[in-house]
């Protein structure tokens, strides 16, 4: 009957044309969670606690997207999802966009199949939903198509409530102006998480490190998803630098993306290096890995359960390396029209 009554809610905001209000004193509704006892197993895992959630999460997080959705095999990809929660990676991000229809990873042959992330994720989730942190994202900004695509997101995932809801890929104040609008997507992301739909809300960015902080700063959110240390060349700062701070002041949990990309072009480097220099940064709870294989889940586990911190100097000598890469004007992500999960800007 809860489930029933959350299927309900979410089509009667529909059909009444979106009327939500954000309620009065909008801190009370994402008090501070209690800790409790960690209901996922991880298996022996590290953990860590995303923010002030109350959550205990592995600081890797499996993250299902273009490379997940590349996977041309639906038998290999389902049991590469329950590999990883028979193994403790039991945070699992994708998006609603999240599909293999646009352009291609680099290393990744074309399926002639369209392959959505969230169908495939469902057909997991409606097995073992109690064993996953279940996070997705958001695409839409116009209340009612927003709405229209969560509903759809939870029949995809086969499930009536969600862990994590985000706002997919902040990309400008201007953005962020639109959606503090009176009745618009942070007001309905608050009042999902009232009705129990999702336990938190959160965004995710790649782009403009003032309006990632700016949104930290204004919507009362749970967590944030953020490209790691890119410059923006219209403002050289790092996202890291501006976006970070805002979230720990508010005591969001932090994640990192983009860990791995700079292998691509920069002779030398090393994926376990790459993630190692993202888990040792000071500030993010966990960083979100594109896992297309046992293989590559197999290897992030192996650095999950042995790492240590990188040194002082390491840390500095990968950053040397890795500057040149993250000043790349040509980086999809560096431009005003990219939105995650699509590649055709894509040419590293």
């Amino acid at each position: 009957m809860e489930d029933l009554n959350r299927r309900d809610f979410i089509k009667g905001v529909i059909g009444a044309g979106i009327s939500l209000v954000a309620a009065d004193g909008r801190a009370s509704i994402n008090a501070n969670v209690p800790k409790i006892e960690n209901p996922y197993d991880a298996k022996g895992l590290p953990l860590t606690e995303l923010g002030s959630t109350g959550v205990q999460i592995p600081k890797i997080v499996t993250g299902l997207g273009s490379r997940f959705c590349h996977i041309d095999d639906d038998e290999e990809a389902c049991e590469m999802l329950h590999y990883t929660l028979d193994n403790g990676l039991y945070y699992w991000d994708t998006a609603h966009i999240y599909d293999n229809s646009i352009g291609l990873p680099p290393g990744k042959e074309k399926s002639p199949r369209h392959i959505i992330s969230e169908v495939r994720v469902g057909e997991v989730v409606k097995y073992r939903r109690r064993e996953i942190f279940l996070s997705t994202k958001v695409t839409e900004r116009e209340p009612k198509d927003a709405m229209k695509q969560i509903e759809l997101s939870l029949k995809r995932l086969n499930t009536d409530k969600l862990d994590m809801l985000k706002i997919h890929d902040v990309q400008s104040i201007e953005d962020v102006d639109r959606m503090s609008r009176k009745g618009h997507l942070i007001d309905i992301l608050h009042k999902l998480k009232e009705e129990g739909v999702t336990r938190f809300i959160g965004f995710s960015g790649h782009g403009d490190a003032q309006a990632l902080k700016e949104m930290a700063n204004r919507g009362n959110f749970d967590s944030m998803l953020i490209a790691m240390n890119h410059w923006n060349p219209k403002q050289p700062s790092r996202r890291e630098e501006i976006a970070m701070p805002a979230g720990k002041k508010n005591k969001m949990g932090i994640l990192l993306m983009k860990a791995v990309r700079p292998k691509e072009t920069i002779p030398g480097l090393n994926v376990p290096d790459l993630i190692r220099y993202a888990m040792s940064l000071k500030g993010p709870d966990a960083v979100v890995i594109g896992m297309d294989s046992i293989a590559v889940v197999d290897s992030n586990l192996e650095i999950l359960r042995n790492f240590k911190k990188l040194s002082a100097k390491r840390m500095k000598e990968l950053a040397v390396q890795l500057e040149p890469f993250y000043k790349h004007e040509n980086l999809p992500w560096m431009h005003d029209n990219y939105i995650d999960g699509l590649w055709q800007n894509a040419s590293v």
